[in-house]
């Protein structure tokens, strides 16, 4: 197998997983804040060992830095927070497909925070993502749980895209894993006075799905993404990264019997295509 063949495979399974996170989430009884601390305090201890293990110091950094990370942190948690709640409101798909219009936000935000005009390819994009989740509503009432899961899946992409406009203006100094670091850090000190309590009564089969979030889902995934970078470029690698919603789907099908609608078919199609169309755009 050659580099490019071998990096191209990463890609993919770092989708595979990404998507796969939401499938353990359906798995786990424990409420989604109660996995979101397991999750975050599991990978905040890989990348420590990590970093001992490559003998790899942190960053020094400013008070103003790591308040800027402190924020981070917590937008991370209210992220994974609100996806798992999207999950279990209402399954895998509709919660992935919510989470798909993050595209959206962020451009919508990059227009605010950095005054960047609003060109035509943002203005395609963020029509095609409201078609779509308008196509992928199941009702049109708040009393639907779909209805709610995809709104929550929203807000999981909201928080993302807030998310993504503070590491942009504020990360250049660390490297992906320190960044990550520091985020898992926070996220889980401010979620731990909430949740601290059900971690302990956590039973040991929803431990094991949670080991597997924070594990494969997101330490093995994060690294397996930038291990890729070396090989292809990270326009191709976002491409890919956005088939995580089909692969969420697909696993969901399988697993759970959760068979889309043709309406979701269609609005899943459209929210999909057009944030690839945006990344090859770039």
């Amino acid at each position: 197998m050659n580099k490019h063949t071998l990096a191209l495979l990463k890609v993919h399974s770092t989708a595979v997983l990404f998507g796969a996170s939401g499938i353990f989430g359906a798995l786990i009884q424990s409420s989604a804040d109660t996995l979101v601390l397991g999750r975050v305090w599991i990978a905040f201890f890989m990348i420590s060992l990590y970093f001992i293990w490559k003998k790899q110091p942190l960053v020094s950094l400013s008070k103003k830095e790591i308040g800027q990370l402190a924020l981070s942190g917590a937008l991370l948690a209210a992220h994974w927070v609100t996806f798992f709640v999207a999950v279990k409101v209402g399954g895998v798909a509709l919660a992935t497909l919510g989470f798909a219009s993050f595209p959206a936000f962020v451009a919508l935000f990059e227009v605010i925070f950095f005054k960047e005009k609003l060109h035509l390819k943002e203005i395609i994009l963020l029509v095609a993502i409201t078609i779509g989740l308008i196509l992928v509503t199941p009702e049109f009432t708040l009393g639907s749980e779909g209805t709610q899961g995809l709104l929550w899946g929203v807000f999981s992409a909201l928080s993302y895209g807030i998310l993504a406009i503070v590491n942009r203006k504020s990360m250049s100094k660390l490297s992906g894993k320190q960044a990550s670091w520091w985020q898992y850090l926070f996220a889980g000190l401010i979620l731990l006075p909430f949740s601290a309590e059900k971690l302990l009564v956590v039973s040991a089969v929803d431990w094991f799905w949670i080991f597997c979030i924070g594990f494969l889902c997101t330490t093995v995934a994060y690294t397996l993404f930038v291990s890729s970078l070396d090989t292809i470029n990270a326009r191709t690698a976002s491409m890919i990264i956005s088939l995580e919603p089909v692969y969420a789907i697909a696993i969901a099908w399988i697993c759970f019997n959760e068979v889309p609608t043709l309406t979701m078919f269609i609005g899943g199609a459209i929210i999909l295509l057009s944030v690839a169309w945006a990344n090859l755009k770039k």
